[in-house]
């Protein structure tokens, strides 16, 4: 409105009306950092009569109408956390625009699941009456894996523009220890996604725990701390398992509301069972390959094709071989202008068969790998018993070539391998003499005595 404009407006067969007004200070002042001391406001008039309406719900009606236009209209935005933050910065998070242009209409993806996380979503989003009935913070966890290329990060970006929420890119490698981590929470609005990305990279927050390291191992390790300065020791973040589980399900996890918590990975059976039970990551979306349905979405996006003869071959195709979306995608996209849509799902029908060619090729040498693996465990087996038969046969050799003492059974003398005739003479227990004799050179015995 301009200056002194007056507009009319009805609420509730109230006639009220609204005046664009300013005022300007008589006095002007000097300063190094001058600010505008212009102060503008809105003026309504109304029947005295009508002051009850007005004043009990015309203005809490205004304010909210207020807030939700601009929150519609308010530039989403996407964080990442600082890693070495200046004394100068306020915040622990820095921003830029987000206008990633996602939707789950062009996300590529069977339409009963997008319709299952959208029905979710929507519950999630009118739910906090709900939360506050049943105890739980306003909160919810979502798991997305698969492998890469199936659409992830896209899925991030359709729910937060579906949800009209600030993305929060949470890096774990540059968090120092647990209590940064807690900072960065605390600084986190609501109506936020919070992102982590790759989350089996991240440290060592898999399955596999941290042994403790003892004798040389850890003598090397303090060697190298010490000759580094201990540089080394400051750049590793400590934050650890149990600082990650606090910070999505603890007591931590109720500073705002109305969150979502996105981990992604490509390997689910590397994590650690208690980061992704049910209650922390609630909801667990497969991001597989490319089936038909999501392959239509696609031909829509890039081709705009709603149907084309070599439909039924792409079909089959994609149910012998395993595609991602975004080769799918990568196929269809025209590379030219002189392309057309016959060109293009030529291409994709090329690409699959040659995948599948590919796809057999391996699965031989996996076999063939398999079968040569097999062969030589079988030869290092028969080595073995082999082995193990000679060494019996060895021992009863020499158990039959032992001679033993009468008074104490102790073994005083080992036979000659080649005349079998005793040539020890003294038991080691009782240390009595019990033979003598006397070896020809050729090994035979010339005479025997015994006491």
């Amino acid at each position: 409105m301009d200056d002194n404009e007056e507009v009319i407006d009805h609420y509730e067969s109230v006639k009220i009306w609204w005046t664009s007004s300013k005022t300007v200070p008589k006095t002007q002042s000097i300063s190094y950092y001058p600010a505008s001391d212009e102060r503008r406001f809105y003026k309504l008039t109304f029947h005295r009569r009508h002051r009850d309406i007005v004043l009990g719900s015309f203005i809490n009606h205004i304010m909210e109408e207020g807030k939700a236009v601009e929150l519609k209209n308010r530039q989403r935005k996407l964080y990442m956390n600082n890693s070495g933050k200046d004394w100068w910065q306020r915040s622990n998070w820095r921003h830029v625009p987000l206008e990633h242009p996602s939707s789950f209409q062009t996300l590529a993806m069977d339409p009963k699941k997008k319709q299952e996380i959208l029905n979710d979503l929507v519950k999630f989003k009118k739910g906090k009456e709900y939360y506050e009935r049943v105890g739980k913070a306003w909160k919810r966890g979502y798991l997305l894996y698969g492998p890469p290329g199936t659409g992830k990060s896209t899925m991030i970006a359709a729910m937060a523009n579906f949800m009209e929420y600030d993305v929060y890119d949470l890096e774990l490698t540059s968090v120092k220890d647990n209590t940064e981590l807690k900072k960065l929470l605390i600084e986190i609005s609501s109506k936020a996604i919070i992102v982590i990305e790759d989350i089996d990279c991240s440290l060592d927050l898999t399955g596999q725990r941290k042994k403790k390291k003892t004798g040389e191992g850890e003598e090397e390790e303090k060697e190298k701390k010490i000759f580094k300065g201990g540089e080394e020791e400051k750049k590793e973040s400590k934050v650890t398992l149990s600082g990650l589980l606090n910070f999505i399900d603890g007591i931590w996890s109720a500073c705002g509301g109305e969150r979502l918590i996105i981990f992604t990975t490509n390997h689910v059976e590397k994590l650690d069972p208690a980061l992704v039970r049910r209650g922390r990551m609630d909801k667990h979306i497969e991001m597989s390959y490319c089936g038909f349905e999501a392959f239509k979405v696609l031909a829509m996006n890039y081709l705009d094709v709603e149907w084309h003869e070599s439909y039924g071959e792409i079909r089959r195709l994609l149910e012998e071989t395993e595609m991602t979306p975004a080769d799918v995608a990568e196929n269809l996209m025209p590379k030219s202008e002189e392309e057309v849509a016959e060109d293009c799902f030529k291409r994709l029908v090329e690409a699959l068969e040659s995948a599948k060619e590919e796809a057999k090729k391996k699965k031989a040498e996996e076999e063939a790998e398999a079968a040569k693996m097999a062969e030589k465990e079988n030869e290092e087996e028969e080595k073995e018993k082999e082995k193990e038969k000679k060494d019996g046969e060895k021992k009863e050799e020499n158990k039959s070539n032992e001679v033993r003492c009468n008074g104490c059974n102790g073994v005083v003398a080992i036979r000659c391998n080649g005349c079998k005739e005793v040539v020890g003479i003294r038991c080691n227990g009782c240390n009595g003499v019990v033979a003598t004799k006397e070896v020809k050179e050729n090994g035979h015995v010339e005479k025997d005595q015994k006491k």
